[in-house]
């Protein structure tokens, strides 16, 4: 019976890669204990999932890969000893690939310390903007606007526009941002890598069931303690409660196959090897473990789907800020590394682009009498989820799941907060529409590099194919 059903999975893995199965169409396939029903009615987004896994193995990912190794988006500011907010968190992981080693300062690019320059009381025009080549070289010149208010007004009473500006910019958060927390720390993401650390147990468990019970949204009708919910289930739930959801299971399916695709595989009489002959690699047994039908009631598969909705998501958000993003310095303080990384993000947008069947955002929140408190409870849905991050009792766990949850609240941000809808040209706006349409450079470094991780994920699909083959 095991090697049927993981017979009847590899076919799976397969035509999820290489056969005609649309992304948001009704499909079910039985054999066995094998049963698989992705999301129905989400019809938006047309597109196959062999044209997106093509399109992403092919022409995307190799320019993605180049444009994270820069130095703008390998360096993330992250605050990894916040308390969490909701539980005791009794069980740090002691074990060494749970460790995050920050940066010392010296390694950190100039451009990066724009908190080391001299504070100016200003109501900024660009608020936050201090990663920036104009900022570090003169940290009054972008004020000229504002020159003759700030003459006339009070400190107290410029600091509290700032509040209230700060407080109206949060409103359009999904999730809090660490860019202006004291107690954050700059982390080298390529000396850190996403891979498995044996973080396990109750700890973890705690996490995602708090996360699936807690905070997304749930069938009224057949509602059951399980975690996550069967997908004949998910037709019982509105389209905005079925994109949420599936969006974090793909989130949850892309962890999974990161944690796989890079496991510690070299022991020796069950005590692991010195470092230097560490061997990573992925490893199929845990792979199956996490989406084989025979471990997961049959939902593996359609969690893999899942994968495949979000990565969509992100993509049409990228898409959707293309003008804004095409326009952002990138600034680390070296010139040279600067342009490149410009040129590497143009190149980047181009691809995406051309992408035909992007994700449709603008069929939800269409109910005029409901949206508005549907978006209010989306959003703070999500944010509890990224405050949920900081309960993770692993550090490497943590720096993954706040980068990744901030990466697709940045997304949600730009599909649903109103303020890139339309634009088209960004350097033809004025000082005080360009406004509107920043995001901080945290928000830029998750988003692209969250969309890499799924990117990274849909590319590792194809070493387990193949793995999957050889068995067989």
């Amino acid at each position: 019976m095991v090697v049927t059903v993981r017979f009847i999975f590899y076919i799976f893995i397969n035509a999820i890669i290489f056969h005609n199965c649309c992304v948001h169409c009704v499909q079910a396939k039985n054999g066995n204990t094998f049963h698989w029903n992705i999301l129905e009615k989400v019809e938006e987004c047309q597109s196959k999932i062999e044209n997106v896994h093509n399109f992403n193995s092919i022409e995307l990912y190799p320019t993605l890969r180049k444009l994270l190794s820069k130095d703008f988006f390998r360096f993330y500011e992250v605050n990894l000893k916040r308390p969490c907010p909701f539980w005791l968190d009794d069980s740090r992981c002691a074990m060494k690939d749970c460790h995050v080693k920050p940066c010392p300062p010296e390694e950190i690019p100039e451009g990066l310390k724009g908190d080391t320059q001299p504070k100016v009381v200003h109501v900024d025009p660009q608020p936050k903007r201090k990663y920036s080549k104009m900022v570090n070289e003169d940290c009054a010149t972008h004020h000229n606007d504002l020159d003759y208010l700030n003459k006339t007004i009070s400190e107290k009473l410029q600091k509290d526009l700032q509040m209230w500006e700060a407080h109206d910019d949060a409103l359009d958060n999904f999730c809090d941002i660490d860019d202006d927390d004291e107690n954050a720390e700059y982390v080298d993401l390529l000396l850190n890598p996403e891979r498995y650390t044996g973080y396990a147990g109750p700890s973890a468990h705690r996490v995602w069931k708090s996360i699936y019970l807690e905070n997304c949204f749930r069938p009224k009708k057949s509602f059951n303690f399980n975690p996550y919910i069967q997908s004949n289930k998910l037709n019982e739930l509105c389209l905005e409660e079925r994109v949420f959801y599936r969006s974090i299971s793909g989130l949850h399916a892309s962890i999974n196959t990161h944690l796989s695709a890079i496991y510690l595989l070299s022991k020796n009489n069950g005590f692991v090897l010195g470092k230097d002959e560490e061997k990573w690699g992925p490893n199929l047994e845990e792979f199956l473990k996490r989406f084989s039908p025979e471990t997961t009631n049959g939902e593996g598969p359609n969690w893999l789907r899942n994968l495949y909705f979000i990565y969509l998501v992100e993509l049409r958000a990228l898409a959707k800020a293309a003008p804004y993003l095409e326009n952002e310095e990138y600034y680390t303080g070296n010139d040279s590394n600067d342009w490149d990384t410009q040129m590497a993000m143009k190149d980047l947008l181009h691809i995406i682009r051309s992408f035909p069947d992007h994700f449709d955002e603008t069929s939800m929140f269409r109910n005029s009498e409901q949206a508005d408190k549907l978006k209010y409870e989306f959003k703070q849905h999500f944010r509890n989820i990224t405050r949920i991050m900081d309960c993770v009792g692993c550090d490497k766990c943590r720096l993954w799941g706040k980068l990744q949850t901030q990466g697709l609240g940045t997304a949600l941000k730009i599909l649903f907060s109103g303020k890139f809808d339309g634009i088209t040209q960004f350097e033809t706006l004025d000082s005080h529409n360009k406004k509107e349409f920043q995001l901080q450079r945290n928000e830029i470094v998750s988003l692209v590099n969250a969309f890499g991780r799924l990117s990274n994920s849909l590319y590792k699909l194809d070493d387990f194919r193949q793995m999957m083959r050889e068995r067989m």
